[in-house]
């Protein structure tokens, strides 16, 4: 489902903040570990983390649609309280590894609410959520959050600009959207993703030092996710997820022509002087719902290029990754296939 216009009621979020700048005479710079060094002390923290506290297992069951500020992160002297489970050893714990900055890292989910709709985000999406943010090994106050709806690029455009931290890309494809929701004064969502992420410095800020986040802070988000949007941020008809050429879950290091401007963000990836878009085969679908038609599934390598709806008819013209020549490069990566399809139209 598309995303509508951001909610006017938005945090300022520390998270993209830096707590100092380099031309501050007090900055101090602080220098690079090694990240796989410290990547066993960050899961070293986690685990002992995990292994000390609950969360409110039975209370959150009971509830229809929590809240991110619902779920209760609790240490215990004795005995826990009834219905608090021990995040160890809970079931609805997941242990994940991934490869980032050429170091494997561990990170948990816990997963409270899979989400009961039918679209999960890609890691170069945009998201709709609410997150409450906290530092593992400290009193576990909060040092961000947004507490109604709000609108992030997992990926940003350039240099990443308005993107999020490699944790958030991560976990958030492991949740689906809401099922359902009603608008009206205000938006109401039904089912939706709920869990917790806890992140080892490597996957957040590492170094950097942010207002309320040291150097080297593992991190929790409790959070909640409600929608999901496709993003292509050149608008050249490749989906951005689509971009990572080698499924390494980054699109910083794919640039075909070596212009200097990565792909996701290139609208003529081979530099040949036909933009990608238009090397992308063309089809239109006409769907009249009046009749009861569905709209088409699309192939493999076929995306939505425009969409327009009048009168019960939807019209959708979609664009096609093709090998013109046959040599295993698709014509939108290949300087020597400048086939434009746009012209066919």
């Amino acid at each position: 489902m598309k995303l509508r216009t951001l909610l006017a009621s938005i945090t300022v979020f520390t998270i993209i903040i830096f707590a100092c700048s380099p031309d501050d005479p007090d900055f101090i710079p602080v220098e690079d570990r090694d990240r796989g060094e410290q990547q066993l002390a960050d899961n070293d923290s986690i685990v002992n983390y995990l292994q000390t506290y609950y969360y409110n297992k039975t209370e959150l069951a009971m509830m229809t649609n929590p809240e991110p500020s619902d779920i209760i992160l609790k240490i215990f002297e004795g005995t826990p309280d009834d219905g608090y489970s021990l995040l160890f050893t809970d079931d609805n714990l997941l242990t994940r590894t991934t490869t980032f900055e050429d170091t494997q890292y561990t990170y948990y989910i816990l997963k409270i609410n899979q989400g009961g709709g039918t679209e999960s985000p890609k890691f170069t999406d945009k998201v709709r959520v609410e997150y409450e943010g906290s530092l593992i090994g400290t009193d576990d106050s909060v040092f961000d959050s947004a507490v109604s709806p709000t609108d992030f690029n997992l990926v940003g455009g350039g240099i990443n600009a308005g993107g999020v931290i490699t944790g958030w890309q991560r976990v958030f494809p492991e949740f689906n959207t809401a099922a359902s929701f009603m608008t009206g004064s205000d938006v109401t969502y039904d089912d939706y993703g709920l869990g917790v992420m806890f992140l080892p410095s490597g996957l957040a800020y590492f170094s950097r030092q942010l207002i309320g986040i040291p150097s080297y802070s593992n991190l929790i988000f409790k959070f909640a996710l409600f929608q999901t949007q496709e993003n292509d941020h050149d608008n050249d008809g490749i989906p951005s997820y689509v971009e990572d050429l080698n499924n390494n879950l980054s699109v910083f290091d794919h640039d075909t022509d070596e212009n200097s401007i990565v792909n996701y963000v290139d609208p003529d990836d081979d530099g040949d002087g036909v933009l990608t878009i238009n090397e992308l085969e063309r089809r239109e679908y006409i769907v009249d719902t009046n009749l009861g038609e569905e709209e088409p599934v699309l192939n493999i390598n076929e995306f939505e290029l425009t969409r327009t709806e009048s009168m019960g008819i939807i019209t959708i013209t979609t664009g096609t990754i093709v090998d013109a020549n046959n040599n295993s490069i698709p014509d939108y990566l290949d300087e020597d296939a400048t086939t434009d399809y746009s012209e066919d139209n």
